[in-house]
């Protein structure tokens, strides 16, 4: 774990992206329209570049942000290195850091583990809030495998978890994953959401995932713009049973079976700006150059959005 000073050894820029509202952050904002790019660094983790490296090429590729792990954020704090560092490095690249990946245990029965992990992520928030970041992933980290999903009692927590992000104007994103048998659906999500009854709540769906918990894809039909800010891009192959796929199968958008220009028309239907981040884990590509990995998967995303603004 990084230790406190450093998480707070903040440059004078960072402690006011830190407390300014989403709404009055500058940021160098490349893409302009209905779709902004974003680099997951799972997509190029495999080739163990570092964050730093790691940040490089999503800016020498062209995505206009990045979702960070905030385990590589910790890593690299706990080497010495600050936040007000890491904030300028990301700033010079012109990147924009859409949202962070966390794995803390908010979610769970067992209460002691869940104050735990609610202590955890605030200090992610924290972390987050100095770069600048205002979204936090909330998945069902730590929740058994296959235990039934009190949606009542989730909702409760959720907004527990809304309130936190407030303070810090790091807010979280309700990310189901599709294998876990917990919270594994489109469905479940919204109604956690809805259970909430918080103005803010979110939802971070992911292709394979709904294509793995048998959401479907029709459902995006139902949502307005404000439910979703941000979607994991990814396709499936069509060769493989869906209880046989793991996220390494993951492949470039466009390149397996997943309906997505019906997702992204439904995505522009919705309204408002959609981040589309690149979210891979495939062991074919980590093998491969990493700029070439970001750059095809850019250029793969571009192809499909233009093809669905073309037909309009």
């Amino acid at each position: 774990m990084p230790n406190r000073r450093a998480i707070f050894k903040l440059s004078g820029a960072a402690a006011i992206a830190a407390l300014a509202p989403a709404s009055l952050l500058k940021t160098d904002v490349k893409s302009k329209g209905p779709f902004r790019f974003c680099l997951n660094t799972s997509t190029i983790s495999g080739q163990k570049l570092g964050l730093l490296k790691s940040i490089d090429i999503a800016s020498q590729a062209g995505y206009d942000g990045v979702e960070l792990w905030v385990r590589d954020v910790k890593e690299y704090l706990s080497a010495g290195n600050s936040l007000s560092l890491l904030n300028e490095f990301i700033k010079s690249k012109k990147l924009v850091v859409e949202d962070a990946i966390s794995f803390t245990t908010w979610m769970v029965d067992d209460e002691a583990k869940r104050k735990a992990g609610l202590t955890e992520l605030e200090e992610e928030m924290k972390m987050m809030a100095a770069l600048g970041c205002h979204r936090i992933a909330a998945p069902p980290a730590g929740v058994e495998r296959n235990e039934p999903v009190d949606i009542q009692k989730s909702g409760m927590r959720y907004r527990e978890v809304l309130m936190l992000g407030r303070k810090y104007n790091v807010m979280p994103l309700l990310e189901f994953w599709g294998a876990s048998g917990t919270l594994y659906n489109l469905g479940q999500a919204l109604a956690i959401a809805v259970a909430a009854d918080d103005a803010d709540a979110r939802i971070l769906p992911d292709v394979y995932h709904m294509f793995r918990g048998g959401s479907g894809f029709n459902g995006l039909k139902l949502l307005n713009g404000r439910v979703i800010d941000i979607i994991h891009i990814n396709d499936y192959p069509a060769n493989k049973s869906v209880d046989q796929q793991t996220d390494k199968d993951r492949v470039y958008p466009g390149d397996g079976a997943a309906p997505l220009k019906q997702i992204l028309h439904d995505l522009l239907a919705m309204g408002g700006t959609k981040i589309l981040s690149l979210e891979l884990f495939n062991e074919t590509y980590w093998k491969q150059d990493a700029l070439e990995v970001a750059k095809t998967g850019l250029q793969k995303m571009k192809t499909l959005v233009n093809e669905v603004l073309a037909s309009k």
